[in-house]
């Protein structure tokens, strides 16, 4: 009985003692920004405070990053450094509309079962391996302009893995290559698009609040896709060289569209459904419309919001209005709308042009284009190992790198994409995004271990830093965003 007691009084002291300690640090922090920024003025100060102490809850405690975000804000309305209507405007933001809309547009997807007709109908075509480890990364990358959202995408193509590991089970490096192509191109495949994760339009709002320049739509999509399409046949590449043997490689597969439909429930073969052909012409319209923006000059929030209501109505729509509002991450907006208003308030108080003067110096040492991204593109790829949040990486380096490229004579806006396409790589452990995690571990299939994605890692990041530095000096600037 005493010993019972004894370990019950003794159990929640690590625990206490590591979130004193963590109080500690950041009281000591925030004092110290307070009283040691020279040259800035008080609500300067406070906002760097706030924004180093947020950073810290994020990186070190299990606080949900929604909660963290909205008492930040919160704080900063209370010390003057940020308008409430700032706040609360912000959910009313185009971007916002945007996710929201694509959300309710891909539950209409998703409920038809084209989603994964179309994925059936991409890996019944292969005919070795290599072959269905590329096909099944073009579906990949496919569903990035459908689908928003990488967990989301990663929870419609569960099933697709599943019934191509069933088919493959006596492969076990085949699988395991399987295993980790389909989180990796997930992942790496998102920037393909604005809607393609949080952090996208987080970067889009944030560099618009800080410059005026604003990354549109068909902008984005004119710069991220041949990223996306280069990056994820190269990790699908990485991947296979990686787990199998040139025999494994070559080998002949037989992959029937009939056993994916099994796998996710649904029937694959033979004509459309009649929902299935509305939800297809839907979304072409949709997106054709999207990338047309240029012409028609509708906004991208607006096409949405019609396709959702029409993707929901009670004669042409295949969801309810209710299912599918239940399909969107009302946390992770409610989290992007408080981080844009902390970093209108970064913008606006200064104190983000303070920090970045003191972490890349002031500007009166010019340093080369290509140093000043290359620092940007390793951090950011790197920043997952402290993060998990993408968003919340976004929140954190986004004004920072803004700022900071103004005073190297950087395009912001190129900084700035460049900053949020390597955060996009996050593959070195289970943790580090839900796709990942999701695929680690998978009921009655063996996936792959924490080894298995350091030793990926360790060669795929070098890859993916050195090409997206590629992009940003030379192909970008071919599209449209200058240095």
């Amino acid at each position: 009985m005493q010993a019972t007691t004894a370990v019950k009084a003794a159990g929640p002291s690590g625990p206490v003692l590591r979130y004193a300690a963590l109080a500690a640090a950041a009281v000591a922090v925030s004092a110290g920004l307070v009283l040691g920024a020279g040259g800035l003025g008080m609500t300067g100060r406070i906002t760097l405070a706030v924004f180093a102490v947020a950073t810290l809850l994020w990186m070190f405690t299990p606080i949900d990053d929604t909660f963290v975000a909205l008492a930040a804000g919160l704080v900063l309305i209370t010390a003057g450094a940020l308008e409430a209507e700032v706040l609360f405007g912000s959910l009313g933001d185009p971007t916002i509309w945007l996710l929201i809309c694509a959300f309710v547009l891909a539950a209409g997807v998703s409920r038809t079962g084209l989603a994964t007709r179309a994925a059936a109908f991409f890996v019944a075509g292969a005919r070795t391996v290599r072959q269905l480890a590329h096909l099944t990364t073009a579906a990949l990358v496919a569903s990035a302009f459908a689908i928003p959202a990488t967990s989301g995408r990663a929870a419609l193509a569960l099933p697709v893995f599943l019934a191509l590991a069933a088919t493959l089970r006596e492969r076990r490096r085949v699988v395991l290559a399987l295993a980790l192509i389909f989180p990796a191109v997930i992942l790496l495949s998102a920037v393909a698009t604005l809607i393609g994760a949080g952090a996208h339009l987080i970067t889009a709002e944030m560099l618009a609040q800080a410059t005026g320049e604003r990354i549109g739509f068909v902008q984005w999509l004119l710069l991220g896709t041949p990223l996306a399409l280069v990056s994820s046949h190269l990790a699908a590449e990485v991947v296979l060289l990686m787990t199998t043997t040139r025999e494994d490689r070559r080998s002949p597969v037989s992959i029937r569209a009939e056993d994916v439909g099994e796998a996710a429930g649904i029937r694959v073969t033979g004509p459309l459904t009649e929902h299935q052909q509305r939800s297809a012409a839907l979304l072409a319209v949709v997106v054709v419309l999207w990338c047309s923006e240029p012409l028609h000059g509708v906004s991208p929030a607006v096409v949405a919001l019609v396709g959702a209501i029409v993707s929901c109505s009670p004669w042409l729509g295949t969801v309810r209005m209710g299912d599918s509002l239940k399909t969107v991450p009302w946390s992770m907006l409610l989290f992007m709308a408080a981080t844009m208003a902390m970093g209108a308030a970064l913008t606006t108080t200064g104190a983000a042009a303070w920090l970045a003067g003191g972490l890349f110096g002031d500007g009166e040492r010019a340093v080369p284009a290509w140093l000043f991204l290359g620092t940007v593109v390793v951090v950011s790829a790197l920043a997952h190992l402290v993060l998990q949040s993408r968003s919340a990486r976004s929140s954190v380096l986004v004004p920072l790198v803004v700022a900071a490229a103004v005073g190297a004579g950087v395009s912001p806006a190129a900084a700035a994409f460049a900053s949020t396409a390597a955060a996009g790589f996050c593959l070195t452990l289970p943790s580090s995004a839900k796709p990942v995690a999701l695929f680690h571990q998978v009921e009655g299939v063996a996936t792959y271990t924490s080894r298995d994605l350091l030793r990926i890692s360790s060669v795929l990041a070098p890859l993916i830093v050195a090409l997206v530095l590629a992009f940003a000096l030379y192909v970008w600037p071919l599209l449209g965003l200058p240095l």
